[in-house]
């Protein structure tokens, strides 16, 4: 969401977007927030100026691995950045994307129906229905099950479609990590264990989660990670150090919130909390109006009337303080130490975490949480020499690789799109109900379509126009029409003609057996006087009508197809309205 607006911007984008109303709002906060912190890196170091750990001559200094993490393969990393975005740019943006509430249809160009249903990743994070005539498509992203706060993954919703489009990558940093390991960045940092895996009991019961995807290892892993990390932060604290938390998921802010001031609570610490953002007060104030993507538990307190989320209570006693700048006057004279700092950016190189780590990083006592997947070495070059505690973290961002087999069970597709970088994690297995293929970036794919026919709707003017005939051979009746086909919302329409049809007793098709006697006897009815002849394959119905007056002429029937012979024009117009009496037509 961060990126749309260097496509937007682009003169010849001129596609459709489409995100839930949720993430539309987060979004947009989300991009001023790093619009105002760039202004403010610009403030302080200039708009030409860089800091002293990109200079070259540093750089060279870095070994061959982050060298390449800086600069890129190519070793031009650095001269491809592009100009950040500008607040037009971010409206501009914002005008082109179509907001949609939880489970709001939408249609695009009038033949794809779209719905978009919780993925339980984090509030309005989605996987997507896509529905056509032809194909139905489940649009499958990073997923969790069992979320701590937000409403859980609504798979019932995605049942049932042909093709499902696997597109959760998470799985590609959590296999490398699933063993337990405890390694030292420096003398005294720590990496704590990696597995990744959060979720929280809580959310949903096992009754509203088939078996196969209930994790009971998962959840006590959970509690047991959050309870680690809590116990570490009241160590810092204790020993008079802070701690400082740069992680931008809203949803692991905010039960990182929770559980910290129930800890603090136990232990009887006095230690204040800040939130430092110049979005957080609006997005902390949104969070508790979208109660739709929140889970069951959040709702209950809605209809009770409890506040969604306890930042409102800490806000209340005191215990939690909200800023939009580090430098706010409010903040300074409030300031205390030891601390608990929640503020941006992960990336450690905007917002208020980069002179604050300026403040902390030659403290032994402090301590610094990451997200697992930021590069601890590079990150905190611009802070050397570094003694603070680092105590960095992996967080549930995906399906766990071993459920998505019970999950694909239970949606039963036809056809499953898994991304190339996947098959050695998942090869193909023969006994699947259903097929696989495997996606890359920027390659055409094939994918066959499992609906060979289509079903059209009538509308009802041109039903009253149809003159149906019941067929004597089968108990069918049928009808000609005259109209035009058309896809609306996701079907196909028939309507009637702008030129009304016009109905004669010269009828267009006709089809079945022609008995011969009772088409000779509608002959002479017409004064035309002809034999049968009867062929070798009589049985099969082969024979010859041979009409010698008024005028010569020839019918000649197979089991196929009848051929009718003669050069007078009145004569094979009498022919004509026999067999027009004698066979079914329309």
């Amino acid at each position: 969401m961060l990126g749309l607006p260097f496509l937007t911007r682009n003169a010849k984008f001129c596609g459709k977007i489409y995100v839930t109303e949720v993430v539309a709002r987060i979004g947009k906060l989300l991009m001023e927030d790093l619009l105002s912190m760039h202004a403010e890196f610009l403030q302080f170091y200039g708009a030409d100026a860089s800091p002293k750990w990109m200079k070259w001559e540093e750089l060279e200094k870095l070994s061959p691995e982050l060298k390449q993490v800086v600069l890129g393969e190519d070793g031009e990393g650095l001269g491809a950045w592009m100009p950040l975005y500008s607040a037009a740019d971010i409206k501009e943006c914002m005008q082109k994307i179509q907001p949609l509430k939880y489970g709001e249809e939408t249609c695009f160009n009038g033949s794809v129906i779209m719905k978009a249903y919780s993925s339980g990743l984090d509030i309005g994070s989605c996987n997507w229905t896509i529905n056509s005539p032809k194909r139905s498509i489940t649009y499958l992203s990073s997923s969790l099950c069992m979320p701590a706060c937000w409403k859980g993954f609504d798979y019932r919703s995605l049942l049932g479609n042909d093709l499902v489009i696997f597109s959760d990558l998470s799985s590609l940093s959590s296999t490398a990590n699933t063993c337990t390991e405890t390694r030292e960045i420096r003398k005294n940092d720590m990496m704590v264990d990696n597995d990744p895996s959060l979720c929280s009991a809580s959310a949903l019961s096992k009754d509203e989660i088939p078996h196969q995807l209930f994790g009971t290892d998962e959840t006590s892993d959970e509690i047991e990670k959050i309870s680690f990390i809590c116990s570490c932060i009241i160590d810092s604290l204790e020993g008079g150090g802070s701690v400082l938390i740069p992680i931008g998921r809203l949803g692991t802010v905010l039960l990182l919130l929770e559980q910290i001031s129930d800890s603090l609570e136990s232990f009887n610490l006095k230690v204040p909390i800040f939130m430092i953002s110049p979005t957080a007060e609006e997005t902390l104030a949104f969070v508790n109006t979208v109660p739709e993507w929140l889970s069951k538990q959040r709702q209950q307190k809605l209809f009770s009337g409890e506040a969604l989320f306890n930042h409102v209570e800490l806000r209340k006693v005191n215990r939690l303080h909200v800023f939009p700048s580090i430098y706010s006057s409010e903040l300074l004279m409030m300031w205390q130490e030891p601390c608990i700092i929640f503020s941006p950016h992960w990336s450690l190189r905007l917002g208020p975490v980069v002179p604050l780590l300026h403040r902390w990083h030659a403290d032994p006592k402090s301590l610094l949480i990451l997200e697992q997947g930021v590069n601890v070495e590079v990150g905190l070059l611009p802070f050397r020499p570094v003694a603070i505690k680092v105590l960095q973290c992996s967080f549930l961002s995906g399906i766990m690789m071993h459920k998505v087999e019970p999950l694909l069970e239970i949606l039963h597709p036809k056809l499953v799109l898994y991304p190339e970088d996947l098959r050695i994690q998942h090869p193909v297995k023969e006994n699947n109900s259903w097929s696989d293929l495997y996606y890359s970036e920027n390659v055409q794919l094939r994918v066959p379509s499992f609906v060979e026919d289509v079903k059209a709707c009538l509308e009802t003017n041109l039903a009253f126009q149809l003159r149906p005939r019941r067929l004597t051979q089968q108990n069918i009746a049928i009808a000609r029409l005259k109209g035009r086909i058309f896809l609306s919302k996701g079907k196909y329409f028939l309507a009637a003609s702008r030129i009304p049809m016009e109905f004669s007793n010269k009828q267009l098709l006709y089809w079945g057996s022609i008995e011969p006697t009772s088409l000779l006897l509608a002959l002479q009815e017409r004064g035309l006087v002809g034999t049968i002849n009867w062929n070798k394959d009589a049985a099969n119905g082969v024979y010859t009508i041979q009409i010698t007056n008024p005028e010569k002429a020839v019918i000649e029937t197979s089991a196929r197809k009848t051929t009718i012979s003669c050069e007078d024009e009145n004569t094979a117009t009498l022919i004509y309205e026999a067999l027009s009496n004698v066979c079914d037509g329309i």
